[in-house]
């Protein structure tokens, strides 16, 4: 997940060269059943999580018997060996192919997973679960105290400084799983997709925990895995709010310390008090 580079480095007007550790990034090609479906720019690490998170955010999968295999399969090297940045998921005979307009015509970025979606229409993905009367309740207590559990966790961010991190909490506060890599959507992608193999699909009375912004893509991927509960320590985008609403789904921005706004699911925090 990480690698070296000499660096020049000034501090203060003294220049030394000296080494430096980067956060890894290079492409991986998902493939459904041998045929292409998109490529995206990912830390290494968590690779076929990340494959099956993927398809569970687009709606194509739903449980852990949908999915017959995961593998790495050939590079695009010209001896066709492995550079384990291809990865095939087999799907079960019973589960329907991914539609094509899931298709990208580009790379999807490091930065947004939705770059390149061959359609606008294919972006409200429809989701086997509603979040809407999810029971979860949390109060403010609970919730301030995510983010320091997370970056407890990062051990990656503390080599590097440049991975996002994407936490999965119970309705206790307790962390149940936590990945790092350069893409928001991708950390987001590789916790839903262990949560499905580890058969926890919906995931009831959850919190989603992510040390950026949260995008519309990122409440469209907790609506998709049930999960009820969406908080990052930066700010929301307006859709993102307005996916969230239309949903039923808690969306909590800003989250710092015993500071926060919640911008949609007000009801799931308790006591709520209006000053």
């Amino acid at each position: 997940m990480t690698v070296g580079r000499p660096v020049l480095r000034v501090r203060d007007g003294v220049i030394s060269r000296r080494p430096d550790t980067l956060a890894a990034e290079e492409p991986m090609e998902i493939r459904v059943n041998g045929r292409p479906l998109t490529v995206t720019m990912r830390t290494p690490g968590g690779d076929f999580d990340l494959a099956i998170g993927f398809l569970v955010s687009e709606g194509v999968v739903h449980a852990a018997d949908d999915v017959v295999s995961v593998r790495y399969c050939a590079g695009a090297t010209d001896d066709g060996s492995n550079t384990y940045n291809v990865v095939d998921v087999q799907l079960s005979p019973r589960v329907p192919p991914p539609d094509a307009s899931l298709e990208r015509s580009f790379y999807t970025t490091s930065s947004c997973g939705l770059c390149g979606k061959a359609s606008l229409e294919a972006v409200r993905t429809s989701s086997a679960w509603s979040v809407a009367e999810d029971p979860l309740r949390v109060t403010p207590q609970l919730l301030s105290a995510l983010p320091e559990r997370l970056r407890e966790e990062q051990r990656v961010f503390d080599s590097t400084g440049g991975l996002h991190a994407a936490g999965l909490f119970d309705a206790e506060g307790t962390l149940l799983c936590l990945r790092e890599d350069v893409g928001r959507h991708n950390a987001v992608d590789k916790v839903i997709g262990y949560a499905l193999r580890e058969g926890m699909l919906p995931l009831r009375e959850s919190m989603l925990m992510v040390s950026g912004r949260a995008s519309f893509e990122l409440v469209q991927k907790a609506v998709m895995a049930g999960i009820p509960l969406l908080a990052a320590v930066s700010a929301p985008s307006s859709l993102a709010v307005d996916l969230a609403d239309d949903n039923g789904l808690t969306l909590v921005g800003f989250l710092r310390g015993s500071s926060m706004n919640v911008y949609a699911g007000t009801d799931r925090i308790e006591p709520v008090r209006v000053g």
